[in-house]
C-alpha cells in the first residue's frame, strides 16, 4: 500500500508551541499529510504547526482530546484518506516508530494498531505505569481478551471502520471507548512496541479530573455490558 497517499497523521494538541514544529517535521518524513488540531491553544501552537508544513484545524476554545481527534479524523476523511495515525503533540511519541504501525496493519489486516509501552515500562513514571496497568486490566475484563496497553494514544486507525463506529465521549476516555468498540464489532486489533519517552513538562492529563471522568465512563460501560 502507498501509505503516503492513503494515511494522514492526526495530532491533537493544546499549548504545544515549544514542541509541535519539530514533531511535524519529523512525522512528515514518514507521512507527508499531517493534520494538527489546535485545541484552543493560546501560545502560537497553530502558527508553529503551519510553519512546519501541517494543515491546521483550530478549535476556538479547549474542547478536549476526544473532540480534537474527531475533528482530525473528519478532516482526514474529507481529504479522501483511508487511514489516520494519531499521536500526541508533546513529544512523547517517536515519529521513527511510525513504520512499525504501517507494517503491522499491512501484514495483519488489523483495523486498529496501538502502540504498547509495557515492554519498556520501566521508563514510565511509576504512578503512570500503575494507573495504566490498572486501567488496562479493567478494559481487558470488559473486552474478554488480554490487552497490551489500552491507554496509549499512538495509534493507526482505519477510517472506514471508524465511520461505522458510534462514539459518545469527547475527552481522554475516547481512546478506551474506541478500543472496546472495535473489539465488540469483531474488528482486528494489534499492538506494536514503541519507545517510551517522558519529558519534564507536565502531562496534559489532569490526574483527578480525567481519572474521575474515566472511572465514570468505565462504571457506565460495565453496567451496560
Amino acid at each position: 500500500m502507498d501509505w503516503s497517499s492513503q494515511c494522514a497523521a492526526v495530532i491533537p494538541c493544546s499549548n504545544e508551541a515549544a514542541h509541535i514544529g519539530p514533531i511535524v517535521s519529523a512525522v512528515r518524513k514518514h507521512l507527508p499529510a499531517v493534520i494538527v488540531v489546535d485545541d484552543g491553544s493560546t501560545d502560537g501552537t497553530a502558527a508553529q504547526a503551519a510553519l512546519a508544513g501541517a494543515e491546521v484545524q483550530s478549535h476556538p476554545f479547549n474542547r478536549g482530546k476526544g473532540a480534537a481527534l474527531r475533528t482530525g479524523w473528519r478532516r482526514a476523511t474529507e481529504r479522501g484518506l483511508r487511514w489516520a495515525l494519531t499521536m500526541d503533540g508533546d513529544g512523547q511519541h517517536a515519529p521513527d516508530d511510525i513504520p512499525a504501525f504501517l507494517q503491522c496493519a499491512e501484514s495483519t489486516g488489523a483495523a486498529l494498531v496501538i502502540g504498547t509501552r509495557m515492554g519498556r515500562s520501566a521508563g514510565m513514571p511509576w504512578l503512570r505505569r500503575q494507573v495504566n496497568r490498572w486501567m488496562t486490566r479493567r478494559l481487558s475484563a470488559l473486552a474478554g481478551t488480554a490487552l497490551a496497553d489500552s491507554q496509549c494514544g499512538f495509534r493507526l486507525v482505519n477510517l472506514e471502520a471508524l465511520a461505522a463506529t458510534t462514539l459518545a465521549t469527547d475527552r481522554f476516555e475516547i481512546e478506551s471507548e474506541l478500543l472496546l468498540a472495535f473489539i465488540a464489532a469483531g474488528r482486528k486489533v494489534e499492538f506494536v512496541p514503541i519507545q517510551v519517552i517522558y519529558r519534564s513538562s507536565p502531562s496534559r492529563i489532569h490526574p483527578l479530573v480525567d481519572s474521575g471522568r474515566w472511572l465514570r465512563w468505565w462504571f457506565a460501560r460495565r453496567r451496560t455490558g
